[in-house]
């Protein structure tokens, strides 16, 4: 505990971050003697011990970057945090982890795309690694709740650990404790600033051992998340839509400039999944022409006379088969059409 005191005592000092913590340590020698130096700031320990006593009330744990439990691809980035605050089940920080991050505006089609593929890595023992924002971030952690354990999802907020945003996941944030985990490099109760998401975006990558980017503008944080996980040298996997789509020209352009590879789906990361593709294609598929149905529809909404073009039958006979295929959830229609899902 004493330790833990020390470090906080420098950590939660005025002006002192990461890079500023390593600084004075090298000064100094040592932890101890760095915080001999603050002992007499009364307020200062004060503070600090009621962050503990705080912590304790609510279960939360302090992680030092030497514990077993501290993630270790956060571990090797240069100036990661010497603490982190994590709420919920500590196991899930010793599981290898993906992160998937996106727009808050994100379409149907892409959050049920980007919570097929998280649940798909949560079921293979890989957390699922998001920022618990509205839109791909909620659409990753709850689709990796689907999966059965508790050790499925980790949300890194830009607040406390203990300071539920956006108030709209208030439910998911306490569905991640009971079955995941929520960590901050914040004191316990901090209020987020803009600026503190930014470096919320950078731990994300850093705790990612790759980075999978769903539907994203190219000025937004997810983009800022891929940046940093290209500079930690991670594997950037990214999910290309129609380029008249605001929302793809974050991925595209990850794509087109040989940053990210494109992804297509569970088959690119999990051999298994091309079994059950190649049986879902053929036996859940009853027939052939629903497989060309199938087969002219993406993304984009597609109306049913161009459907019947395109598959040479006629409107009556599209929408009989567009019938059979919503009612298996395969298909989803829209006020443009039908689009995949």
């Amino acid at each position: 505990m004493s330790e833990l005191i020390d470090k906080l005592l420098i950590l939660r000092s005025p002006g002192i971050g990461p890079v500023g913590y390593e600084k004075l340590i090298r000064q100094y020698g040592s932890v101890s003697a760095v915080a001999d130096t603050l002992r007499n700031n009364i307020e200062l320990l004060d503070s600090v011990m009621r962050e503990i006593d705080a912590a304790d009330s609510m279960g939360i744990h302090f992680v030092t970057d030497d514990s077993e439990y501290y993630p270790v691809s956060l571990r090797n980035v240069k100036g990661h945090p010497p603490i982190i605050c994590v709420r919920g089940n500590l196991e899930t920080l010793l599981r290898p982890m993906v992160g998937i991050v996106g727009t808050r505006h994100a379409t149907a089609a892409g959050m049920k795309f980007v919570s097929d593929i998280a649940k798909t890595f949560a079921e293979h023992s890989v957390a699922v690694v998001s920022g618990m924002a509205i839109g791909t971030d909620t659409a990753a952690h709850r689709g990796a709740l689907l999966a059965s354990g508790n050790t499925q999802t980790v949300a890194v907020l830009g607040g406390g650990v203990d300071y539920v945003w956006p108030l709209e996941n208030e439910s998911l944030y306490y569905e991640i404790i009971e079955r995941g985990a929520v960590v901050s490099e914040m004191p316990v109760g901090f209020v987020p600033r803009g600026t503190n998401f930014v470096q919320r975006n950078r731990w994300i990558a850093g705790m990612a051992g790759k980075l999978i980017l769903g539907e994203a503008d190219l000025k937004s944080g997810s983009m800022t998340t891929a940046r940093f996980a290209s500079d930690f040298n991670r594997e950037i996997w990214a999910v290309p839509s129609h380029p008249s789509d605001p929302r793809s020209a974050g991925p595209n352009s990850l794509i087109a400039g040989h940053i990210a590879k494109l992804c297509s789906g569970p088959i690119d990361f999990f051999d298994d999944n091309k079994t059950s593709a190649k049986n879902r294609s053929g036996d859940d598929k009853n027939s052939e022409s629903e497989n060309a149905l199938l087969d002219a529809l993406g993304t984009v909404p597609v109306s049913e006379s161009v459907l019947a073009d395109v598959v040479k039958k006629t409107v009556s006979e599209i929408k009989r088969d567009l019938v059979v295929l919503e009612l298996r959830g395969l298909v989803q229609k829209t006020n443009g059409g039908y689009v995949k899902v």
